[in-house]
């Protein structure tokens, strides 16, 4: 998946999201979602993947599971101690919705994980996407890894200093509060220096722009988007028997 073209993995995304939508049951989206760890152990993307599902996504399947299991009340609720009680009809409605979500989180996450930024500019640009556009889409995608390094850049800094940083939650908000001035001016600053950049390099000209990196689609690609597309008639043609 690695080297497949940015609008190829696009579309293998796309049909995860719509097969786990619409497809009834769970056992079909968990099986996707197996399916895309397999990939990214094949694609050596297994440690990060699980490390961004886990910090992102697992906690909150772990909460609508045990709040729909245990806490809301349902017809054939057993009390078990407190304000918990065991619900096999909410046991079946968390499985349906943490199913969808991990198939869906868990096909984006891999998505950004097999795809590079310049990848993505240069497939939008190569098929006609205005470049501001563009420009607005990659910006969004690099904005939290740029937070995040600049972030720890400036708890180094901090910690270097002898602020403390580490400890209790009492002590990191302590040290979360003088970061939060040196992070927004940094953010200005890295604002205007991209703009800078952007006009050195004529951005806002109108003419068509020359590129050294290239990337073009192979016979995998027409073969694998041909594929997805057969697939997509065929699950919409079952759903409509």
């Amino acid at each position: 998946m690695n080297k497949l073209y940015p609008s190829t993995k696009f579309a293998f995304v796309a049909l995860v999201i719509i097969i786990s939508m619409f497809a009834p049951g769970y056992y079909l989206q968990y099986s996707l979602f197996i399916f895309i760890l397999l990939l990214s152990l094949l694609s050596r993307k297994f440690i990060p993947f699980l490390s961004i599902f886990f910090k992102s996504i697992f906690w909150g399947l772990a909460f609508i599971f045990i709040f729909q299991v245990l806490i809301i009340r349902n017809p054939d609720s057993q009390r078990l101690w407190w304000i918990f009680a065991y619900s096999k009809m909410g046991l079946e409605s968390s499985l349906l919705m943490t199913s969808k979500i991990a198939a869906i989180s868990s096909a984006i996450i891999y998505f950004f994980q097999v795809t590079e930024v310049k990848d993505i500019n240069h497939a939008m640009e190569k098929s006609g996407v205005p470049k501001k556009v563009t420009f607005v889409i990659a910006s969004t995608i690099q904005l939290i890894p740029q937070m995040s390094n600049l972030s720890k850049t400036i708890s180094d800094a901090q910690r270097s200093r002898g602020i403390e940083t580490e400890g209790s939650i009492i002590v990191r908000m302590k040290s979360f509060f003088p970061m939060i001035a040196p992070l927004v001016l940094s953010s200005i600053q890295q604002t205007e220096e991209r703009v800078l950049t952007l006009e050195s390099r004529a951005f806002s000209s109108k003419r068509k722009k020359t590129a050294f990196y290239k990337l073009d689609k192979t016979k995998a690609d027409y073969f694998l988007t041909l594929l997805f597309l057969i697939i997509l008639a065929g699950f919409i043609i079952w759903r409509n028997r």
